[in-house]
């Protein structure tokens, strides 16, 4: 056996599978399961249902719903109102009633409705009465500006100077964009920028 090709060894082995019984077979594949390691193994249905939660807990609203779309397990995972309802009330939405144990996905529909209504509404104009324009008045410095001959006033250098309210940077970081189905807390994102 020891000199045979692989060919040949697995040529054996299926001959010799086909000749046991059931119960020779079941004895041979928990031996090969005790030696050979599972590959692409589920780790929600290895794990405990709380550690699956947890580490189903660090996704963003997004990320979940893609989760759902995995298999029948990931979906009944990613759609538990203890996943959702954290992250209702990170922002302050909260339900009106008190679901039954057997409603499910409760916390998941309202935080969609509510990132709906967010987008659906407009902020609100001020009425004329409460909108002031205060009058601005340019700053006036001691220092004479020094103007340009006519030849310069084009280009100086070869580079373009930007408008002071323009940047060159083209990703700037002063920024704050914030995306409701994003995992952040917006306060903390504040405080970061």
């Amino acid at each position: 056996f020891d000199k045979w090709t692989d060919g040949q060894r697995r040529r054996i082995l299926v001959d010799l599978l086909e000749r046991c019984s059931l119960s020779q077979q079941k004895f041979c594949a928990k031996q090969l399961q005790a030696r050979v390691p599972t590959e692409a193994v589920d780790f929600t249905t290895r794990l405990p249902r709380v550690l699956s939660l947890y580490i189903f807990s660090f996704l963003d609203p997004r990320s979940l719903c893609r989760c759902a779309q995995v298999s029948w397990h990931w979906k009944h995972l990613s759609e538990l109102d203890q996943l959702w309802m954290l992250k209702c009330l990170r922002f302050g939405w909260v339900i009106n009633f008190c679901p039954t144990p057997w409603e499910q996905g409760v916390w998941k529909k309202h935080y969609i409705e509510m990132v709906r209504e967010l987008r659906i509404t407009r902020p609100k104009t001020p009425a004329k009465e409460e909108f002031i324009v205060i009058d601005v008045q340019p700053v006036k410095s001691d220092v004479p500006e020094r103007k340009l001959p006519v030849a310069e006033q084009g280009t100086t250098r070869g580079k373009k100077e930007l408008p002071p309210w323009r940047s060159s940077d083209r990703n700037p970081k002063d920024t704050i964009r914030y995306n409701y189905l994003d995992n952040w807390d917006p306060i903390e994102q504040a405080r970061q920028a």
